[in-house]
């Protein structure tokens, strides 16, 4: 039997439950148009999951199919509720506009007229119907998180965008472009529409209030595009560079560029130095998350102790910095957040505001890249072989009060080669157990955790933090972007980057500094700028290729997707024997393993019963517990490897699918070289 008749079936006898899911199973089965329709119509009607029987219906009657049924349907079940709603936001918004001063054309349609009807499908997304046109458009979600073009590429100018209708990028427009008096310069918004009555049209699912109260933006509609720009003295008697200068607020900071740490040794300090000394920015090379919790946490205990009296105020006022119009603003605020605070820490410092323009047209954003000293993943998989992955570093950083008080972020991930990367990561853990070592017989560093080389071919191959949730609200605005591509092609790189961050592409971007110092040396021994040497380092001594194919093989579909051709493995199918065998030759790693975890069972006592061991005999279980230490890991390769076999279905917390993070697309015509494979 088909689905659709076990469907009918079951709704024959009554069993509504079993007959919306056969249903469900139909509409996907069926090839009938006729079926699906029946199928979505009896969702519908008996309290299944609506959005099934919308999509349905929006389908069927762009593909022809019983439209004037489908459309009957979804104007009853859908538009006619919300009707009221969508006519009331109409009406008030229109009100608001014809008061509004920068705003030149009035006659607005009436309601019955307009050209689109919206259709509900939650409480964000609407389905447009075109009724001239008698056709669905595509789905809108008004207030998605996402900033889809580069509005600020260029600054000479003020602001000019057309057919601007997402409510999220109107109040991010409106929220980072300061105010004309604030820079002594006419600095407005000017917004096209070249269509009259497609922008009345919209106005029943926008909110115009918050965006006219401070009377930033100028709408211009069809030909008024030619009074671009106005000159406000002679129009309207304005004159703006009668203005002083303001320096930014707190209040002005509302957008943050998180720089991820996908894993570790990707290039990170790279992508700081491109962006150091930006003019629109506020920069701060790599910082620990503790670190940074940390000094939010003074600050906030400081600030708290200051507001007690005159003279605790002044104190704080002193220590915390020369910009004290930022610190005389965070204490004004009744109740600072940690986003306050963190901003303040930031406008405060010298060092970072530097470079700031002060009569820049927006505020500075936030570049922000907490650092972290390693990032590992767990897989937990259930028995549909759907795995969720699970990470304290990544859950500390979501949960994070200094991110969740950002309304606009902004998140780019900078890829490496996984191999070379691997390998990186292996001599910088090892190098810094030797040196732990060093000060270690110094007798410093005590009461310290030993610095140890774990199985990091292991930690390589479950870190899938390239795969995200787009729900996610940190990554709903997000793009990766490859160390190599930055190192061959920097200038069709970094003008893709730089637009993907709605940033001006500026001079600052073509060269690589640190607090303006050309070519700064991040680490001892790293390359320097834009040299390509860290691109073609194989690492030959801190890993193998039985390492190195493990990592290619259990990483392939990343290495697809984001460009990277095998270097080690060859493309053929895989067993578990082969699996192991691949295993079975992890000398090098296990070497720095057994090397740097020797000195934890060198220093732990040993006993049996009361009698503690000495000299040879200690040594010998000393010597058998880092060979089970081995073992455990070993073991623990060949479960992962088993579980890695069954081809997983990466999913979030509700069973949604993870996607691959976007890669960042380059210019072809600004390419230098030949893309990296």
């Amino acid at each position: 039997m088909t689905a659709i008749e076990i469907a009918r079936q079951l709704a024959a006898l009554g069993q509504a439950e079993g007959a919306i899911k056969a249903y469900g199973l139909a509409i996907h089965q069926a090839q009938d148009p006729a079926e699906q329709l029946e199928a979505a119509l009896y969702i519908l009607q008996n309290g299944g999951d609506y959005k099934v029987s919308y999509s349905t219906f929006v389908d069927l009657h762009r593909q022809g199919q019983f439209q004037e049924d489908c459309l009957s349907i979804m104007t009853q079940a859908f538009y006619e509720p919300n009707v009221k709603l969508l006519k009331t936001r109409y009406e008030n918004n229109c009100k608001l506009l014809a008061k509004y001063p920068y705003l030149f054309r009035k006659d607005f349609l009436d309601f019955e007229f307009l050209p689109l009807r919206f259709y509900p499908y939650d409480d964000n997304r609407f389905v447009p119907f075109h009724v001239g046109e008698g056709r669905f458009g595509e789905y809108i979600d008004f207030k998605l998180p996402r900033v889809t073009r580069n509005f600020f590429k260029d600054l000479e100018q003020p602001i000019l965008a057309e057919n601007v209708f997402s409510q999220y990028e109107l109040e991010y427009l409106n929220d980072n472009v300061r105010k004309s008096e604030y820079i002594g310069r006419e600095n407005h918004i000017y917004l096209h529409y070249p269509d009259w009555p497609a922008f009345c049209a919209y106005l029943q699912c926008l909110n115009m209030r918050p965006l006219l109260e401070s009377e930033k933006l100028v709408f211009l509609i069809g030909d008024e595009i030619g009074q671009y720009p106005i000159d406000f003295k002679a129009r309207f008697g304005i004159d703006y560079s009668q203005n002083p200068v303001k320096p930014v607020g707190l209040g002005e900071i509302n957008k943050i560029i998180w720089h991820t740490q996908l894993s570790t040794h990707n290039g990170g300090d790279f992508f700081n130095e491109i962006f150091d000394a930006h003019p629109n920015l506020l920069p701060l090379p790599s910082i620990m998350m503790d670190n940074v919790e940390e000094s939010v946490k003074n600050w906030k205990e400081a600030l708290n102790s200051a507001k007690g009296s005159k003279e605790a105020k002044q104190e704080f006022l002193r220590q915390k910095g020369a910009n004290t119009w930022v610190i005389q603003e965070l204490c004004s605020i009744q109740d600072p957040s940690d986003k306050d605070i963190f901003a303040a820490i930031y406008l405060s410092n010298k060092t970072i505001t530097k470079f700031l323009d002060p009569t820049a047209r927006i505020a500075p954003a936030v570049f922000f890249q907490p650092h972290f000293p390693n990032i590992v993943y767990d897989l937990n998989v259930d028995r549909k072989d759907r795995t969720a992955l699970h990470s304290e570093v990544y859950d500390k950083t979501v949960s994070s009060p200094i991110f969740r008080g950002f309304k606009y972020i902004k998140t780019f991930t900078p890829m490496r080669r996984f191999t070379t990367s691997h390998g990186a990561t292996v001599k910088f853990m090892y190098n810094s157990a030797l040196e732990g070592a060093e000060k270690r017989k110094k007798g410093e560093e005590k009461g310290k955790a030993v610095a140890v080389v774990p199985d990091a071919v292991t930690q390589r191959v479950l870190n899938r933090s390239f795969m995200i949730d787009w729900q996610d609200r940190l990554y709903t605005d997000s793009v990766l972007v490859r160390f190599e591509d930055g190192k061959l092609n920097p200038r069709a790189t970094f003008t893709a980057l730089a637009a993907f961050l709605d940033l001006p592409y500026t001079e600052s971007m073509t060269y690589c500094s640190l607090n303006g110092e050309i070519d700064p040396e991040s680490l001892a021994g790293n390359d320097l700028g834009f040299s390509t040497a860290a691109l073609y380092r194989t690492y030959d001594e801190y890993t193998n290729d039985a390492e190195r194919t493990y990592i290619e093989y259990f990483l392939r579909d990343a290495y697809e997707y984001y460009g990277y051709g095998f270097q080690y493995y060859d493309g053929q199918p895989v067993t578990l024997e082969r699996a192991k065998e691949w295993t079975d030759g992890f000398s090098t790693i296990d070497h720095y393993i057994r090397e740097t975890w020797r000195y934890i069972y060198e220093n732990a006592s040993v006993s049996i019963g009361e009698k503690r061991l000495e000299g040879q005999a200690a040594q010998q279980v000393q010597d058998q517990l880092l060979e089970q230490q081995l073992q455990a890991f070993r073991q623990n390769r060949e479960r992962n490897s088993e579980i890695l076999m069954r081809g997983l279905r990466f999913v979030n917390r509700h069973g949604q699918p993870l996607r691959m993070m976007p890669r960042l697309e380059l210019d072809p015509a600004l390419l230098e070289q030949p893309l990296y494979h």
